[in-house]
């Protein structure tokens, strides 16, 4: 088993309520009124009180090109994404130059050399660190992320890991598109970071520091559903692919994965006291209720997160979890979330001293 020592979310500066956000972009992506009323409608169903934004709310009229919102995500990213490392190491109490592995995800911005390199010499990371960038997972990422990097603690057990996840999705707005997509997305999707330290088995008992060990993991690809949610990337960005059939998927596969996951360690669903669902938006967070069959309740941490912030794409699922850290000590939890494939990726948690 690997051990998570710290989880450090990190958000931009500038905050604010829904409705200011409707009322600023509904102007840059529509022009008719009618439709524009229908946006507004999208926008005061997701659930959200508030919203991050990494530019002030009356730039994003001047973000006309790919190239200004790429370098923008370079420059803002690879600040947030510091912060967030940089908490998560002091929280852990260990110094950047005993980070043996990194792991890099972000599905809003793209670069080479990636944000991760950029890191190593901002952060004093040691130049011999492996280094794993990750693109396209998407939502998903948060999870999957920490699935592969327990994947190579389990090879590694006196290694120190940390993921690290960067989503400005402000920077993705689409401009003149009035489709019903970008209508829910625009109202959706927040700016935010996360870093998770996690230690492999040995390295963490040699440390002493309590935290949840990750005790397995569970991944699925689910057949014909590629167009079901995701990017399409053009000239303009990142243009987003999101349809009805996300809940289809989740209603018709998150029990038998979860239940099989479960299995593999000798467990119920009845075992499971933590619910670490990615506030994906209202109909995602209701599809994981309704197919778990779990009460509002005990998915409160992604419902809370997605009111204070909204759907931080990978970061998300890692700020869930940073809320839930303090569990008593035996607590089995399950960590959860879908993104683009459509994938889910699935890790079992288990709070020890």
């Amino acid at each position: 088993m690997s051990r998570i020592l710290a989880v450090a979310p990190a958000l931009p500066e500038h905050v604010y309520a829904q409705s200011a956000i409707t009322a600023e972009l509904s102007d840059i992506i529509t022009d008719d009124r009618t439709k524009r009323a229908v946006m507004s409608r999208f926008h005061a169903a997701a659930g959200i009180g508030h919203r991050h934004t990494v530019l002030p709310l009356e730039e994003y009229r001047e973000l006309r090109t790919f190239q200004q919102a790429n370098d923008l995500w370079i420059r803002e990213g690879t600040a947030l994404a510091a912060r967030a490392v940089t908490a998560a190491l002091a929280t852990a109490g260990l110094g950047a130059d005993q980070v043996d592995y990194l792991l890099f995800t972000s599905v809003t911005g793209m670069a080479a050399p990636s944000i991760d390199a950029r890191l190593v010499p901002i952060l004093g990371l040691r130049p011999d660190i492996k280094r794993m960038p990750s693109f396209g997972l998407g939502c998903v990422a948060g999870a999957a992320g920490l699935a592969r990097v327990h994947d190579y603690l389990l090879g590694h057990p006196d290694d120190v890991a940390v993921l690290v996840s960067v989503e400005l999705c402000s920077l993705t707005l689409q401009r003149d598109d009035d489709s019903v997509a970008n209508f829910v997305a625009s109202g959706l999707f927040g700016d935010g970071a996360a870093a998770v330290v996690v230690a492999g088995e040995r390295r963490a008992a040699e440390l002493g520091l309590p935290g949840p060990d990750i005790v397995g993991t569970r991944s699925a690809l689910y057949p014909d559903s590629e167009s079901v949610i995701g990017w399409d990337i053009g000239g303009s960005g990142f243009r987003i692919v999101l349809t009805a059939a996300v809940s289809e998927t989740i209603d018709a596969n998150i029990d038998n994965d979860v239940r099989g996951l479960l299995a593999e360690h000798a467990l119920a669903m009845d075992d499971v006291g933590a619910w670490v669902a990615h506030p994906g938006g209202p109909r995602v967070l209701e599809a994981f209720e309704h197919g778990l069959h779990l009460d509002r309740d005990d998915l409160a941490a992604s419902w809370n997160s997605l009111d204070s912030v909204g759907n931080l794409s990978s970061s998300s699922v890692l700020h869930v979890l940073s809320d839930m850290l303090d569990q008593p000590l035996g607590t089995h939890g399950v960590l959860f979330a879908l993104g683009p494939g459509v994938s889910s990726e699935y890790v079992l948690l288990k709070w020890a001293a």
